[in-house]
């Protein structure tokens, strides 16, 4: 069994702990990046307590996407779950991870088959 945990800080403090579970679209937009967290309870995917977007694709060999952050305050680290990618101009093969910030956007091309899981968050940890 493969597993990815990951915990993210939330923004402010003395937050209710939740858990959410979603199950991913299997008919998502193909060669498309499909949002699954965001800090808006009224988008797809789930919800936290942080200006924080994560995106989960999965590209067949040759897509190249541009992913524009949605706070340039934030930066965004690639993990290539499966297959290979071109990741702003750096090589990854599977389970590799890259940060990338200081950027307002950048591509991925998909050098094999591909899944890939774009974490965007922000740089800086503020607790209000």
């Amino acid at each position: 069994m493969k597993f990815l945990q990951i915990w993210v800080f939330p923004n402010k403090r003395n937050v209710e702990p939740r858990y959410q579970q979603i199950s991913l679209a299997e008919d998502a937009k193909p060669n498309d990046f499909q949002q699954i967290l965001s800090p808006n309870a009224n988008d797809e995917g789930v919800w936290i307590h942080q200006n924080a977007w994560f995106n989960l694709a999965k590209f067949d060999k040759g897509t190249v996407k541009k992913y524009r952050l949605n706070d340039t305050k934030n930066g965004v680290y690639a993990f290539v779950i499966k297959g290979s990618a071109k990741v702003a101009d750096f090589d990854l093969t599977e389970r590799d991870g890259l940060g990338v910030w200081d950027i307002e956007n950048f591509n991925v091309e998909a050098t094999d088959d591909t899944e890939i899981l774009l974490m965007e968050i922000p740089m800086e940890v503020a607790i209000a």
